[in-house]
């Protein structure tokens, strides 16, 4: 495995070009197969389109993070983007923030919180409040914006369904907290408690532990919405610019609030969706493409049916993806690459250490492999290996013709 390339390296080997890039995640693509021969969920959905592009180009395995590693998405997608997710960490909470457009300074306290359902006795029925619906969720969270705290400003969103994001901004604050989510049922939730023995910590808790009493007083006569749960306590992390970084144009086609969100947090312009089927989110980048050189494209459905343990509902994500291929390769891209952020199977429910599977289409500059169909077992033959996600971008870029010789 070779080691992330040093930022001022990279940056020092860019020239200029007027190639244009697609980076197409289907989240949690990579998969398992449900009997010891079986395929995985890729491999026993119908792709021509996908497959065509296998056999003119070449195909290979990313792991996220670290072998054995099963990441989170804010990590993973970094990793895509070329930032080493073990310097640049992101919490949960930050994305959030980002998503929904909450700006953070220097400073701020953000975390990503769920209504729950909490039985008399306090503890956690659903950790998710029976998913309600965002016009459901909208006014619970109306309710919790106009809880006051001493000396801090308190800012509460909406994200979607039950999820919602909280800013603390003032002076001494930390975001070194430990989450209120046990990540069961059946137990009450946890306290949210200093993660660092400073007295900025200790303070941070104690205000947000009043949020929280004051946020069950407030949501108390609703059915299922009756408790809050925070997680991923973050701060702005300040990334650098990802157009400077790669001398590129770069843009987000994203429906969901936290991949549009460490897309911002990155330095890329979030894109008003046309819709939310892929064809819809294809046809976004039709209408912008003359305006940006580099399209991330994230398309939710395929990790969120793997998490239902729904797999042949995974397969059918991926085909509606297949389906629609076509309107992308009409653009011409000079390169496109189709893969995940980390694979979430079905049988598992849940993200995977697993490697992703991965497709380099690059008509100018790729070298094909001998493999023609698009799934786990051909990316493992592929010519491209298994290699660390965070050399994609460089790959990517080279094969734009936008990085130059390094050395004499």
């Amino acid at each position: 495995m070779f080691a992330p390339l040093p930022d001022d390296l990279l940056k020092s080997l860019l020239q200029p070009n007027e190639t244009k890039i697609v980076l197409l995640v289907l989240d949690g693509l990579g998969g398992l197969p449900l009997g010891p021969a079986g395929p995985t969920e890729l491999e026993y959905a119908y792709t021509p389109n996908m497959d065509a592009l296998a056999a003119d180009g070449v195909l290979g395995l990313h792991i996220p993070i670290a072998p054995g590693i099963a990441p989170g998405s804010g990590p993973a997608h970094l990793a895509l983007f070329g930032y080493d997710p073990l310097k640049y960490r992101i919490g949960r909470g930050a994305l959030a923030a980002a998503g929904v457009g909450l700006d953070l300074q220097p400073g701020d306290v953000v975390a990503r919180g769920n209504f729950a359902t909490l039985d008399p006795q306090g503890n956690i029925i659903d950790r998710r409040a029976g998913r309600i619906p965002t016009e459901e969720a909208a006014p619970l969270v109306e309710r919790l914006a106009r809880i006051r705290l001493p000396g801090v400003e308190v800012t509460v969103r909406p994200v979607k369904e039950y999820r919602f994001v909280l800013r603390l901004r003032g002076q001494g604050l930390s975001h070194r907290l430990k989450d209120t989510d046990p990540q069961r049922v059946g137990v009450p939730p946890f306290p949210v408690e200093p993660a660092e023995d400073t007295p900025e910590a200790r303070r941070t808790a104690d205000l947000l532990n009043q949020w929280v009493q004051e946020a069950r007083r407030v949501l108390a006569n609703h059915p299922m919405a009756n408790g809050v749960l925070l997680r991923g306590f973050a701060t702005d992390p300040q990334l650098p610019r990802f157009g400077e970084r790669y001398g590129l144009r770069p843009a987000a086609v994203a429906e969901y609030p936290m991949y549009r969100g460490v897309a911002r947090l990155v330095g890329m312009d979030v894109l008003d969706l046309e819709g939310t089927t892929p064809e819809a989110l294809f046809r976004t980048v039709q209408k912008h493409w003359a305006s940006y050189d580099f399209f991330f494209v994230h398309y939710k459905p395929t990790d969120s049916r793997g998490e239902d343990g729904d797999f042949f509902g995974k397969a059918r994500a991926i085909e509606a993806v297949d389906r629609a291929l076509p309107l992308l390769k009409d653009l011409r891209p000079d390169v496109l690459v189709i893969t995940g952020d980390h694979s979430t199977p079905a049988k598992w429910r849940s993200h995977s250490w697993h490697p992703v599977p991965l497709l380099l289409w690059a008509p100018a500059s790729c070298r094909t492999d001998d493999q023609y169909r698009f799934g786990e077992n051909a990316c493992l033959h592929g010519g491209l290996g298994i290699f660390p996600a965070v050399h994609l971008m460089p790959l990517m870029l080279a094969h734009a013709g936008r990085l130059k010789k390094f050395g004499a």
